[in-house]
């Protein structure tokens, strides 16, 4: 039988120790096992004796040790393993991420550009990974409520599109931490021209409300009854899906969203939703694949 396994990429950075911390818990969780990872591509052997200036890689290694012997202490019945790759970042990570549970890693930010969550590789891995990915920032607190208070699992739902496959994460996440779940879907009035009239009828923004209030309980129904302990919040916003929720991320302990499993002519892609909320929220956010 196969050992399930939450794999972290660890390339010696603040950044990959914060994902690695936030793995293990999640490993814990899970029941699964933990496998630290680094990928490099080229360098030789040599390399590793005399590093070129600015190699990241002889503290990356360094890292898989330190980092794995203070996860044993704080996590004592978790399995964890190291191990390292020789290719390419992204294609490294894609390939050793495939048949396991899930893939964890750190957030960097892009140059001077203040608040912006994702670099790269990690855009990059997100983009065309077959597990669900998660992403976790640096200044991130870990994890930690006060004794009786419930966190929250935010995830992301078009009411007419609905993927299935992220609600049940969700909802799996939730249970597992305790947390109430918030489904938020972010809507806009129809455009003018999607009428086909120079003169559109006026916009009933209660009626429309309710409408999409009504879908999203309808997607939410099975799951609900799959996870009954889960105390689930249900929350319609008037505006877009990427503003929406980022403003109901703020002090969540996950925030989930979905990536569709399509090739486009310029590679696998992430939508705009997914791209702003992978730059710009604080909370660690899950990218699930889903058809």
């Amino acid at each position: 039988m196969t050992t399930r396994k939450v794999l972290v990429g660890l390339d010696g950075s603040p950044q990959s120790e914060t994902a690695a911390l936030w793995a293990a818990a999640e490993a814990h969780r899970l029941g699964a096992a933990l496998c630290l990872l680094h990928v490099w591509p080229w360098l030789s052997g040599e390399e590793v004796e005399h590093p070129r200036s600015g190699d990241l890689r002889p503290a990356a290694l360094d890292a898989l040790t330190r980092v794995a012997d203070r996860i044993r202490l704080t996590h004592p019945g978790l399995t964890v393993e190291t191990a390292v790759r020789p290719d390419d970042p992204v294609d490294g990570l894609v390939a050793e991420a495939r048949e396991q549970e899930l893939l964890v890693l750190g957030s960097r930010g892009l140059g001077g550009f203040a608040g912006l969550l994702v670099g790269s590789v990690s855009l990059a891995v997100a983009a065309r990974t077959t597990v669900p990915t998660v992403l976790v920032r640096e200044t991130a607190p870990l994890p930690h409520r006060n004794a009786g208070t419930a966190g929250e699992v935010v995830v992301g739902l078009d009411s007419r599109e609905p993927a299935e496959a992220v609600l049940a994460f969700a909802f799996a996440e939730a249970e597992r931490r305790g947390a109430a779940l918030r489904a938020v879907h972010g809507w806009e009035p129809l455009p003018a021209w999607a009428y086909g009239s120079m003169m559109p009828p006026p916009i009933d923004i209660p009626g429309q409300e309710c409408t999409e209030s009504a879908l999203l309980s309808q997607h939410l129904t099975d799951h609900r009854r799959r996870h009954p302990n889960v105390a689930v919040v249900e929350d319609v916003r008037l505006g877009g899906g990427a503003k929406a929720l980022l403003d109901a991320a703020a002090g969540a302990e996950l925030v989930v969203i979905g990536r569709r499993e399509r090739r486009h002519r310029l590679g696998m892609l992430l939508g705009p939703v997914a791209h702003a909320v992978l730059h710009h929220s604080t909370a660690p956010v899950a990218v699930v694949p889903h058809p």
